[in-house]
């Protein structure tokens, strides 16, 4: 599968989760960076539907964690329906679960971030750990980690890059 490299993998998954949830918008990770530079915009919630885990290796500035497996949307109280969500995961399918029951529970201006955190640290773009830069981000699993460009796999033993960071860079 990764010997199609990354940028076909990452269309080929945002065409398979579109597939299955066709009411959920998306937002590149050039818009979303566009639009967090942009102060003059209303900001939006970011949100990291990853485990406790992968979280706490590394997010997106500011983002609120919800667990994608027993997700409890009561944890956004202050958030208004008309309030811009974007919803992020490893590559775009658990988030994209969470934005449609977001929609579902009547917020209207929900989107899920294409390629999600992984292809926004592959891009470069700023990624944290606490409040903290960092460049590392957990691989989810050895499989979906090869998304990943190896200078950003997290690997728990060493608490950084992977070996062999320049093989598959």
């Amino acid at each position: 599968m990764f010997l199609l490299g990354r940028s076909l993998v990452f269309k080929l998954l945002k065409f398979a989760i579109g597939y299955k949830k066709p009411h959920v918008c998306w937002l590149t990770t050039k818009e979303l960076a566009n639009w967090l530079e942009n102060s003059a915009q209303t900001q939006p919630i970011i949100i990291d539907a990853r485990s406790e885990a992968e979280y706490a290796v590394s997010h997106l500035k500011n983002a609120r964690r919800i667990d994608a497996i027993a997700p409890n949307l009561a944890l956004l109280p202050d958030i208004s329906s008309d309030t811009p969500i974007v919803v992020y995961c490893s590559v775009g399918y658990r988030s994209a679960n969470i934005a449609q029951q977001l929609q579902q529970t009547g917020f209207d201006r929900v989107y899920n971030l294409q390629g999600s955190i992984f292809q926004w640290a592959n891009e470069g773009r700023p990624i944290f750990k606490d409040d903290r830069p960092t460049q590392f981000v957990h691989p989810y699993n050895a499989i979906w980690g090869k998304l990943l460009k190896s200078q950003y796999r997290y690997k728990k033993a060493e608490g950084q890059r992977s070996p062999g960071a320049e093989e598959d860079s």
